[in-house]
């Protein structure tokens, strides 16, 4: 019980410095960039192929490859998924 509480007084502490100002240490986690192109073409698909596929606007996935733009979020973590588990992902949004 006295590890839930403190646990829970951490968290207030935490949320009360923040709602101040303070900044509070926090560990963050940044997916690594990815070669879209290369992603794309490593599983021999067209760029409207793989737009359709893994529900990305044409206009999107072309702005990535001519590096116009960068893949963030939820869009480059799908992206990730993609790159190790290219079928996984096509069985779930088939």
């Amino acid at each position: 019980m006295a590890t839930a509480f403190e646990s829970i007084a951490q968290g207030l502490r935490e949320a009360i410095a923040v709602s101040e100002g303070e900044a509070i240490p926090a560990n963050v986690y940044r997916p690594e960039e990815i070669d879209v192109g290369q992603l794309r073409r490593s599983l021999g698909l067209t760029q409207a192929d793989f737009a359709v596929k893994f529900c990305i606007s044409l206009g999107t996935l072309r702005h990535w490859e001519r590096g116009d733009r960068k893949p963030h979020g939820p869009a480059l973590a799908l992206l990730h998924v993609v790159a190790k588990e290219p079928q996984a992902v096509l069985r779930a949004l088939s």
